[in-house]
């Protein structure tokens, strides 16, 4: 027991001083060199909660949109995580990497000079719509609770399986050549993509390299798009710190009905829903989720309206 001198102060916790934010979704614009985690350690101190999380990780390297759920509303991510997304990327043809982007070693350079532009474009049009992609070696997907790139880290050798995913749009922006002092030329793409959840731009930029002989990784990767969240919506770290983050908070009704079909319940609806029972669907087979807003202009529910009644994927009681 202290017999003198001052009591040692305890460190200040996580977000004091800060107002805490409410329930809602923030999209930040993530820059270049940050982890995914480390944006969500930062929101957490700004929103004075533990309970934040994100839709889908951004690469370190990669900048643009990450959704953040704050308190209640890491209950959407699930159905956020699933969203189309769309990419503006630079694609390097002639050089490839063990990560397949700029982040990994160099593997082999070949000389991508006789390259026309009209090869690329037709290489471009055999990577677009369903197709079945490799992931990335280093990818974060997970083998025997164990993540890939974790494992390829350790010195094994890691071979995932194809899956199919589609990519709904692949456009080719500018074309530029050129070459790194003595190495051989190169080709680099500008592109936008749009794809579907578990789409992996790099492997794309793998891919591309491969059909057409000379190899190929991202050199630059900004996510402009998750669903109906895109950058103009955005905000920097910079801006939440001034600002602070319940000024930027979508909150829990607008950030599901920014992403989701909205049904309007009746306040007996909103009771049932509530007390857990299912209602009649709206539109029977419907796959996407449906936000069920009560009269009150609370979101009450995600809706599951595959079946022939509506049933509660998760419930948001009144706080």
């Amino acid at each position: 027991m202290p017999t003198g001198g001052t009591e040692r102060q305890r460190p200040p916790r996580e977000g004091a001083g800060r107002e805490p934010a409410g329930d809602g979704l923030l999209v930040v614009d993530k820059p270049a060199g940050w982890t995914s985690h480390d944006v969500v350690g930062r929101c957490r101190r700004l929103c004075a909660t533990r309970r934040v999380g994100h839709a889908g990780t951004l690469d370190p390297m990669a900048t643009g949109v990450l959704v953040l759920g704050v308190n209640r509303a890491t209950k959407l991510l699930t159905f956020l995580v699933g969203a189309d997304k769309t990419y503006t990327a630079t694609i390097r043809l002639g050089v490839s990497t063990v990560t397949d982007d700029a982040e990994g070693e160099v593997t082999a350079r070949r000389d991508a000079s006789a390259l026309a532009e009209e090869q690329v474009r037709a290489a471009v049009r055999r990577l677009t719509g369903a197709i079945q992609q490799v992931p990335s070696s280093v990818s974060a997907i997970k083998i025997d609770g164990k993540r890939s790139y974790a494992r390829v880290r350790a010195g094994e050798d890691v071979e995932l399986a194809a899956r199919p995913v589609t990519v709904h749009r692949f456009e080719v922006l500018a074309v530029r050549r050129g070459r790194a002092g003595a190495q051989a030329a190169h080709l680099d793409l500008d592109v936008e993509v749009e794809v579907s959840s578990g789409t992996y731009v790099r492997a794309l930029a793998r891919d591309l390299g491969e059909l057409l002989g000379v190899g190929g990784h991202l050199i630059a990767l900004r996510r402009t798009r998750v669903g109906d969240l895109d950058l103009p919506r955005a905000v920097t770290l910079e801006q939440l710190e001034l600002d602070g983050a319940p000024a930027h908070l979508i909150p829990l009704a607008g950030a599901a009905a920014a992403s989701f079909p909205v049904r309007q319940l009746t306040a007996q609806e909103a009771t049932d829903l509530g007390h857990g029972k299912r209602l009649p669907s709206d539109s029977p087979g419907r796959i996407e989720p449906v936000a069920a807003v009560g009269p009150d202009g609370r979101l009450v529910a995600m809706l599951d309206e595959t079946h022939g009644e509506a049933r509660s994927h998760v419930v948001f009681p009144a706080p």
